[in-house]
């Protein structure tokens, strides 16, 4: 007795195949091997930091943040001064619109005070002498909002002289 397929199946249906016909073709694993090493490639986004690092007379400033995020994304900013000469109110300085359609969510530590001023948003960390390094490590995340990008720079000042500044581009990818 034969047996009965469902409507639309046939005893074809059923037959094995040969062994070419099983399994995914050599094209599907092309393009799914191209897709992977396309996203470990970082083009984007992920993967680490790079560092910027400019020098002063007074000092060193090095900031380590991603050049390229995905909308969403939460990243981290480290800052790090190192003074040379004596700075009597450390302040990092961020311009405004490097942080617009950016959510802030911690800085560590606290600055002394903070203001905003010309365009910038100030955190001064009291003196530092020759030698001191200052880490300010900065988690944030950006918002749906900001869809190409921004840029601006960090700036160390020294209450209100500006000491050194590293220009930042950051490309923010859907």
């Amino acid at each position: 007795m034969a047996e009965a397929y469902p409507d639309g199946l046939e005893e074809r249906h059923a037959a094995r195949r040969p062994a070419l016909h099983r399994h995914a073709g050599p094209l599907s694993f092309l393009i799914l091997g191209g897709l992977l090493l396309f996203a470990l490639s970082g083009l984007l986004g992920g993967g680490r930091s790079p560092v910027v690092r400019v020098s002063a007379s007074a000092a060193d400033l090095t900031v380590k943040t991603p050049h390229r995020l995905r909308s969403g994304l939460f990243f981290e900013t480290v800052v790090t001064v190192e003074a040379k000469a004596p700075i009597a109110d450390a302040v990092v300085a961020v311009p405004a619109a490097l942080w617009q359609d950016q959510t802030i969510n911690t800085q560590t530590p606290a600055p002394e005070s903070e203001e905003a001023k010309d365009g910038t948003f100030r955190f001064h960390y009291g003196p530092l002498k020759p030698g001191e390094r200052l880490d300010v490590k900065i988690d944030g995340q950006v918002t749906p909002p900001l869809t190409v990008g921004t840029q601006g720079a960090v700036i160390l000042m020294d209450g209100e002289r500006e000491i050194v500044r590293v220009p930042l581009t950051i490309r923010v990818l859907p």
